[in-house]
């Protein structure tokens, strides 16, 4: 039994890397890909030495990431071989189910479906090609990165942002349109969203 981390930065496939949410914004993905084939040989080594993999050592000794899932996926479906993958902690010696509470308990896990619903552990996806899309992850990513919140520290603080679009606004596809993402900026600077992590201020 152990809880120290024995290797603290390792290589590993995409493929091999399991995921601790459900969802990402499949849009996201497409478009870290895109970014992804238009670098270089040398500047996707930098890119990959520049965003190594937090990640957790679970039963098994499986590596279980705790961020950077968009990425993840990206490279995945780009063929990529290997990412660098920072080991936080070693809770390899937990039963999975207290594997499971003690990573929700730290934040570190997500269980929940693209249609906002609480699921099982054991539906969490064992790999990354097996997360679901969700329009309103994407939706929140975008409006954060038209100003519309800042970046928070929050764990799975645009899934929040996500859970409120949700309940306000219908999305049709993985598409957000220029309308749709006005709509939910005007949202952002409400009163309403004061609530969620980044809210920064209504517009006078």
């Amino acid at each position: 039994m152990s809880s120290g981390v024995r290797h603290p930065l390792l290589s590993i496939a995409p493929s091999k890397l399991r995921p601790t949410q459900m969802t990402v914004g499949k849009a996201e993905v497409a478009e870290k890909r895109a970014d992804w084939e238009k670098l270089g040989k040398k500047k996707r080594k930098e890119l990959l030495a520049a965003h190594w993999f937090p990640g957790v050592l679970g039963p098994k000794q499986q590596v279980f990431i705790v961020d950077h899932h968009h990425l993840g996926l990206a490279l995945l479906e780009e063929g990529v071989k290997d990412v660098p993958v920072m080991i936080q902690r070693d809770f390899s010696w937990l039963e999975p189910d207290t594997f499971w509470r003690t990573m929700e308990f730290n934040r570190w896990a997500h269980p929940y479906d693209e249609h906002g619903q609480r699921q099982t552990y054991d539906s969490i996806p064992r790999s990354l090609n097996g997360l679901a899309d969700d329009p309103y992850r994407t939706l929140a990513a975008r409006v954060r990165m038209a100003g519309g919140y800042s970046k928070d520290a929050t764990p799975y603080s645009e899934f929040l942002w996500a859970e409120f679009y949700r309940r306000r606004m219908k999305l049709k596809g993985e598409r957000v349109t220029v309308k749709q993402l006005q709509d939910a900026l005007m949202l952002a600077h409400s009163h309403e969203t004061a609530y969620l992590p980044g809210w920064s201020g209504q517009i006078q």
